[in-house]
């Protein structure tokens, strides 16, 4: 009798904990489905504005209430980006992204490495501090003509406009992130005789993971506006080079078909680098 009703006291307990599974996993699904409705409302949000936005624009500018020939209209945009894709869109296209990821690897590397210089030593990084905030203050514009004389006309010269604008940023970003990392983990290592190598590899870097990829994120979009600026002033090719031509020539189609089509690669870089960041963060 008494293994009877033990018997009957389990199944009744296991029949509960079913029950509570089963109320944890609705509830976890209907929290799971109010994300995706939300994600989605979101998502319908953002298209509709960019719908109204070119429908608007469109009307305008047939109707003359704005002057076409200064701001252009969607449907003649779309005329010019299926001339462009028909002749040499993809060689330009092509320039301005290998400039702008020679750029954005150079940048970030070199970043990295020297705000781990100086972050391994205090003094040299007080040292440094007083011109990194004048490097950082200075419009890199201005240094234009410069470094055409130094590194000569064409693509180089348009790669390191792009690094003179990232890199700085770059160290930054990384050293705030590598100097305000956790003190008590790292004071805990030391107190097991950590040197200082596996104090950065061990806890310092795993720490600032998500510093990392948010400075990457701003790198990619300085690099980009880095190899722009550095068409404007020397290029033979580019989407920094369709700007300047159509605004030279009064070609108003194609510098907002040019200033769209950026626009559509600096997303797409962005994108990329967020995909890869829960691609690192899934498997940490």
């Amino acid at each position: 009798m008494k293994n009877a009703q033990k018997n009957k006291e389990i199944k009744s307990q296991e029949n509960v904990e079913i029950k509570n599974k089963g109320m944890i996993s609705k509830d976890r699904k209907k929290y799971l489905k109010k994300i995706k409705l939300r994600k989605l409302e979101i998502f319908i949000t953002q298209i509709s504005i960019v719908v109204i936005f070119i429908a608007i624009w469109e009307i305008l500018a047939r109707t003359g209430k704005i002057d076409s020939f200064i701001t252009s209209q969607p449907s003649r945009i779309l005329k010019t980006f299926l001339d462009l894709s028909s002749n040499d869109l993809l060689r330009h296209l092509k320039i301005t992204c290998i400039e702008t990821l020679v750029g954005f690897l150079l940048g970030t590397v070199m970043g990295i490495i020297i705000a781990i210089i100086l972050w391994w030593s205090s003094f040299i990084s007080k040292v440094s501090e007083p011109f990194l905030v004048i490097l950082n203050a200075l419009p890199k514009v201005a240094l234009g003509p410069v470094i055409i004389i130094w590194v000569g006309a064409g693509m180089p010269a348009i790669i390191v406009m792009a690094l003179a604008i990232s890199l700085i940023v770059t160290i930054l970003n990384v050293l705030n992130g590598l100097i305000n990392t956790d003190k008590e983990k790292i004071k805990m290592a030391e107190t097991f005789n950590a040197n200082k190598l596996q104090i950065l590899t061990k806890i310092v870097m795993p720490a600032n993971i998500s510093t990392l990829f948010n400075t990457l994120k701003v790198n990619i979009g300085l690099s980009l506006v880095g190899v722009i600026s550095g068409e404007f002033l020397v290029s033979k090719g580019g989407i920094g080079y369709l700007i300047v031509y159509g605004g030279q020539v009064f070609k108003l189609d194609l510098v907002m078909t040019s200033v769209i089509i950026l626009a559509i690669v600096a997303a797409v870089m962005y994108e990329s680098i967020e995909i890869l960041e829960k691609i690192v963060i899934k498997q940490k």
